[in-house]
């Protein structure tokens, strides 16, 4: 009865969680279009792109550079390719492996629409790098609680080693971070597309793990029986 309860009070505080990391991520975003759009706020901006002038230096610029590509379509579609074959072909997990596309395509999908009812051009400043389409919300800050995001809950739900699984956790949430103000120290964003772009990452692998979950446990309500009466 007492691990019972444990196991209820310990779902249950996990469900709060979710709950609130969803609702606050629609919060954050809701709050953002409605100062950039309604009320043209800028001094958030100024003051991120003030920062990271303060910051500046070549060796710093070479770093940005390098952690901005960690969350390029490029890159991502490597690592996800991978993780797909891993899970589908060596740990014949086909549940996990289709997280990791629909979250991923789906990610990038949305951006492009968002983008295009957005319609806000890039900062006019110089851009350290070369982009092209517009600015808002950011891909890259998208990507990287999106997808990266998924790596964490892989990492929670695959690795048992308790310390393991924190650190690479902890490692992954600064990058996710980083790869945010890269976007902004190299000029092809403003701080609320970056913001924007967690906020709605977050809300889209929040909105994925669920539906897949609820399709995955259903599959397996109906395939039971099955099984059951061979």
């Amino acid at each position: 009865m007492r691990r019972a309860l444990a196991l209820l009070t310990l779902f249950s505080v996990e469900i709060i969680f979710i709950w609130v990391v969803f609702l606050g991520s629609l919060l954050i975003f809701s709050k953002v279009v409605g100062e950039v759009f309604i009320e043209k706020e800028q001094g958030f901006e100024a003051k991120a792109f003030a920062f990271t002038s303060h910051i500046a230096s070549p060796m710093m610029t070479q770093t940005m550079l390098g952690i901005s590509l960690l969350a390029s379509v490029e890159f991502i579609s490597g690592v996800a390719a991978g993780i797909f074959v891993y899970f589908l072909f060596i740990r014949k997990h086909a549940w996990y492996s289709l997280r990791i596309p629909v979250v991923a395509l789906g990610s990038i999908s949305l951006n492009l629409i968002m983008k295009w009812l957005f319609d806000r051009p890039r900062p006019a400043l110089e851009h350290l790098t070369e982009v092209s389409g517009l600015s808002f919300p950011s891909g890259h800050a998208m990507m990287s609680f999106s997808f990266y995001g998924l790596l964490i809950y892989l990492i929670f739900e695959n690795i048992k080693n308790r310390s393991l699984r924190y650190v690479l956790c902890f490692v992954l949430l600064i990058l996710m971070h980083l790869i945010g103000l890269s976007r902004v120290y190299l000029h092809v964003h403003y701080a609320s597309d970056v913001l924007a772009g967690f906020a709605l990452g977050t809300v889209w692998l929040i909105i994925c793990l669920f539906i897949l979950k609820k399709i995955e446990n259903y599959s397996k309500s109906k395939l039971d029986p099955v099984i059951e009466s061979e």
